[in-house]
């Protein structure tokens, strides 16, 4: 059993966004963006994480703080909704970032590269 001491900080504002997120996932598109960006279909979700994405870029490119933190919210909320559309969870993502702890960035790469290798092979 965790203690909320040992929870990741920020684990309850994900679960409680994504709960936000499934409640308006069926909603009127004319009264929820959530809702809206659902029914226009995944490739509008993809779309919107692209854009997300470069403006994260740009605005580190700019090195300014606020910025970057206010364009990486908007991308982190656009991935939760991508997450949403196939069934998973910010806490989907977060047991991937712990199985990865302490394992070297290079060493998970060369694992992936591998994985890749032997499933082409198949």
């Amino acid at each position: 059993m965790t203690s909320d001491a040992n929870k990741p900080a920020g684990t309850d504002t994900l679960a409680r966004l994504a709960a936000v997120i499934e409640a308006r996932k069926g909603g009127d598109p004319d009264k929820s963006y959530v809702a809206w960006l659902f029914a226009k279909g995944p490739d509008a979700v993809l779309k919107k994480i692209g854009e997300e994405a470069t403006e994260t870029v740009m605005a580190a490119k700019d090195g300014d703080p606020r910025r970057i933190v206010h364009e990486v919210a908007d991308l982190w909320f656009h991935c939760m909704i991508v997450l949403s559309q196939y069934g998973l969870t910010p806490a989907d993502v977060l047991a991937e970032l712990e199985r990865r702890e302490g394992i070297s960035g290079l060493e998970e790469f060369a694992l992936r590269k591998s994985r890749a290798r032997y499933e082409e092979g198949k």
